[in-house]
C-alpha cells in the first residue's frame, strides 16, 4: 500500500513508503479533578513550532529520558502501582515510566504527587529546580523531605504511533487524581495554553474546530465523558485492557484512515479499545468512523 503524507494540520507526518523506525518509550499522564460540572481534565496546548503535534491539545507527557532510570530516584519513590509491570511491555516493575510521567507533568503542568502537602507556589519552585537539572530536583525533594508517590499513577492505556508517522513514540498512559492546592500552569516553553475543563467541553471545542487533537486524546476524552467523578474514572482505571494500541494507516474514501485493532482493515482482528474502530481524516480533524462499504 502506498499512501501520500498527511496535509500541514492533519497533526501527522505519515508516510506509509517509508520504513518504520523503532517507537521510543514515553509516559502521558491524565490528570483529573471533580469539579462543579463534574470531572475536570488538565490539557496543555503544545508549541505550533514543535515538530511533533505541534499546537494539538494534548495531555502532559513526553519521551522517557535516560535519567529517569537513575537508581538515584529510588529513596525519593514510593512504591508504584501494582498495574504498572502490566503496562511496561517487560517482565518487572517500570519505574522509570511513572517517574518520566511525574517529571513531565511537573514540566509541563507544574503538578507533581507527593506524600505531603504541596502548594501551587511550592509546585513551581520545583519545576525552576527542575529547569537547573534533575539533580537540583531531587536536592529540592530532599530538603522538603517529599517522597515521589508514583503509586497514586495508575496506568490504563498504551498507544503506539502508527508505523507510517516519522516520529514514533511507545506511549503508556496514567490516570491521576490532581492533589489538593495545586492548581496547575504551562511551562510557555513546551505548552503555551491549558485548561482545566470537563471533558464534554475539550470535545465540544473539538467539534467547534477550536482545536486539534490526536486520536488517543479524543478517545481518552470519549471514555472520560462518561464518568461522574474521578473515583469512577479511576476505577475504570484499574480494569481497562493495558495491551499497545497501533494504529494502522490505510486509504480510504479518498483519504487517510488510522484503523485500530478489531477493525477489518488492521491486522489485529481483537478489539483492546472500545467504540468506534477507526479515525478517518476530514477537513485536518481526525474523527472517529465504523467502516462502510467504501474501500
Amino acid at each position: 500500500m502506498t499512501s501520500q503524507p498527511g496535509p500541514p494540520g492533519s497533526l501527522l507526518n505519515l508516510d506509509a513508503s517509508r520504513p518504520p523506525i523503532e517507537p521510543v518509550d514515553a509516559a502521558t499522564l491524565v490528570l483529573l479533578r471533580d469539579g462543579t460540572d463534574g470531572i475536570e481534565v488538565f490539557c496543555v496546548e503544545r508549541n505550533r513550532n514543535s515538530r511533533f503535534m505541534g499546537g494539538a491539545l494534548v495531555f502532559p507527557g513526553g519521551r522517557v529520558d535516560a535519567g529517569d532510570r537513575d537508581p538515584a530516584w529510588d529513596p525519593l519513590l514510593l512504591a508504584p502501582h501494582a498495574r504498572t509491570s502490566a503496562i511496561s511491555g517487560s517482565s518487572g516493575l517500570r519505574r522509570d515510566l511513572a517517574v518520566a510521567a511525574c517529571r513531565e507533568s511537573l514540566e509541563e503542568a507544574a503538578i507533581l504527587p507527593v506524600n505531603g502537602v504541596l502548594s501551587h507556589n511550592e509546585a513551581l519552585e520545583l519545576r525552576v529546580a527542575l529547569a537547573s537539572s534533575v539533580e537540583a530536583l531531587r536536592d529540592a525533594l530532599t530538603m522538603r523531605r517529599l517522597l515521589i508517590d508514583i503509586g497514586s499513577l495508575i496506568p490504563f492505556a498504551r498507544w503506539v504511533t502508527p508505523a507510517a508517522e516519522a516520529r514514533r513514540f511507545d506511549t503508556r498512559f496514567f490516570m491521576m487524581r490532581t492533589p489538593l492546592c495545586q492548581d496547575g500552569a504551562h511551562d510557555e516553553y513546551e505548552t503555551m495554553a491549558s485548561v482545566w475543563a470537563t471533558p464534554r467541553e475539550v470535545l465540544a471545542r473539538w467539534e467547534a474546530r477550536e482545536v486539534q487533537m490526536a486520536p488517543p486524546t479524543h478517545h481518552t476524552l470519549l471514555r472520560l465523558s462518561r464518568s461522574g467523578t474521578v473515583d469512577d474514572a479511576l476505577a475504570l482505571a484499574e480494569t481497562a485492557p493495558l495491551d499497545p494500541v497501533c494504529p494502522a494507516l490505510m486509504t480510504y474514501d479518498g483519504t487517510l484512515a488510522l484503523t485500530l485493532p478489531g477493525d477489518p482493515s488492521h491486522p489485529q482482528t481483537g478489539r483492546i479499545v472500545e467504540g468506534k474502530t477507526r479515525y478517518v481524516l476530514r477537513d485536518e480533524q481526525w474523527r472517529p468512523e465504523e467502516p462502510s462499504a467504501i474501500v
